[in-house]
């Protein structure tokens, strides 16, 4: 499915990008090559992966759906009508969303603002968390 990021005539709010779960990971790191390089290599690369993600991906809220975009592409669409629950581990520090749809679940790494994400889950999704 391709598609372009909703313009501004239609009812659409594109998440900004938030780099802390990936500047997290890379300081986890840190202590990860004391145990072995390997180790440390492989959450760094993990880390640098969501560094990527989070500047490519874009979440966008419409009035019927939660569509994931990498640049201009669509690249996933999640209508609200099949959304059973949706929840944001860790409100205080956010790492990680879940929602699940009526036949799939679906866990994302908070790559953009939490609050943000919140706001619009409430108002487009408003099921219980």
């Amino acid at each position: 499915m391709k598609a372009t990021i909703p313009s501004e005539s239609t009812q659409a709010i594109a998440l900004a990008p938030s780099y802390n779960v990936p500047i997290g990971v890379l300081v986890l790191a840190i202590p990860g090559f004391f145990l072995s390089l390997w180790v440390g290599g492989a959450i760094a690369l993990f880390g640098l992966f969501l560094m990527f993600q989070a500047g490519t991906l874009r979440l966008v809220f419409t009035d019927t759906a939660l569509d994931v975009y990498r640049q201009e592409t669509c690249i996933r669409h999640f209508p609200y009508q099949d959304w059973q629950n949706w929840k944001i581990f860790w409100p205080s520090v956010p790492i990680l969303f879940y929602f699940k749809e009526v036949k799939s679940i679906h866990f994302l790494p908070i790559l953009f603002d939490p609050k943000m994400l919140k706001s619009c889950l409430e108002t487009y999704c408003p099921v219980q968390s």
